[in-house]
């Protein structure tokens, strides 16, 4: 590149000779002839070692630099993939986590509901049975007092009766007469009221 640049430096130094000759009447010593040697050769010491420096010192930090900046890059560009691929492993695990959870919560609802609706059917049943037994003691209770009834009944008939006559009459009566008396009605009525 310094040999290229050399050459085109001396070829349009011959190009422009007349303005060079034309320059060094006037008075300006770098373009007379008789000189370019020495400023050849200076020329070429000094491009000389800036090449040497530029292709030594500077280009190879600056090309070390690029390399550096390069590879750095890179490494992010694969770190940035490799979170990239990691988040999306994430994303699909959490994923898959909250359709697990909305699964077994879904589950543990149902569960819940069925035995919720088991106890309820057996509280039920348990219910049912004890009010059926309630029903049948009630019957049965009602059946007793309906046994009972008429001779519960003719005995208070009795004495109200035998009250009664012993006010109105103002004498004691035979509560035998009174109780024929009493259970003859009551024969008589009694299926009308008792169902017998």
């Amino acid at each position: 590149m310094i040999k290229k640049i050399f050459f085109q430096t001396i070829f349009f130094n011959f190009f422009f000779l007349k303005e060079v000759f034309a320059a060094e009447s006037v008075g300006m010593p770098q373009l007379n002839p008789e000189f370019w040697i020495s400023q050849i050769f200076w020329l070429t010491i000094t491009f000389g070692i800036l090449y040497i420096i530029l292709s030594k010192l500077i280009l190879p930090k600056i090309s070390a630099n690029l390399e550096l900046r390069k590879s750095l890059i890179q490494e992010n560009i694969e770190a940035a993939e490799a979170q990239r691929k990691d988040s999306e492993t994430k994303l699909k695990d959490y994923d898959e986590i909250v359709l697990k959870s909305k699964i077994e919560a879904n589950n543990i609802f149902n569960d819940a509901r069925e035995k919720v609706l088991k106890n309820i059917n057996v509280k039920k049943e348990n219910l049912d049975k004890q009010i059926d037994e309630e029903i049948n003691k009630a019957e049965k209770e009602i059946d007793i007092l309906k046994k009972n009834a008429p001779r519960k009944i003719n005995k208070i008939a009795i004495e109200t009766s035998s009250e009664i006559i012993k006010k109105i009459i103002g004498a004691e009566v035979n509560n035998s007469s009174i109780s024929a008396i009493v259970d003859d009605l009551s024969k008589r009525n009694g299926n009308k009221y008792y169902g017998n």
